[in-house]
């Protein structure tokens, strides 16, 4: 059993606060899939529709390109949250850690710009995809060496 696992107070406030960030992101992006879907009275489900000018379609390509983004922070976005966790408990240099955080925030925010607000060609968004995925992989790997 573990005597005690200390975690630095500064980077745990870090931790929570970009943690936060993310979760408003995540929530951010149904709310711009609801605008897009709004303004074009483009809906999925027959009852969601506003008036009789609405139409119930499953393939807008602007809808679906702020979807397959919303995906993509579901797809990684928790992750990071568990392996940040798991990483703090390592005892990590905390302006390492600090910075790895800002970095994984920024990335996520920079992709869904690239990828839903200003579409960017390529390989802005796989950049942006990639500084947020090695994060988490570079945390969880450590985390692992540390707990062997």
């Amino acid at each position: 059993m573990f005597a005690s696992i200390k975690v630095d107070e500064q980077l745990f406030k870090t931790y929570v606060f970009y943690s936060a960030i993310l979760v408003l992101k995540v929530l951010a992006m149904a709310m711009l899939t609801a605008r897009h879907r709004i303004a074009k009275k483009i809906f999925m489900n027959p009852e969601d529709r506003l008036d009789r000018t609405s139409k119930v379609k499953f393939d807008d390509p602007d809808i679906e390109r702020v979807r397959r983004a919303h995906l993509n922070d579901l797809e990684n976005i928790p992750f990071f949250i568990v392996a940040c966790f798991g990483y703090m408990l390592t005892n990590p240099n905390v302006v390492l850690a600090t910075n790895l955080i800002r970095l994984f925030v920024g990335a996520r925010i920079l992709h869904t710009i690239v990828y839903a607000v200003v579409v960017l060609p390529q390989p802005s968004r796989g950049i942006a995809w990639f500084a947020g995925y090695g994060t988490t992989i570079y945390m969880a790997v450590q985390t692992i060496l540390s707990f062997l």
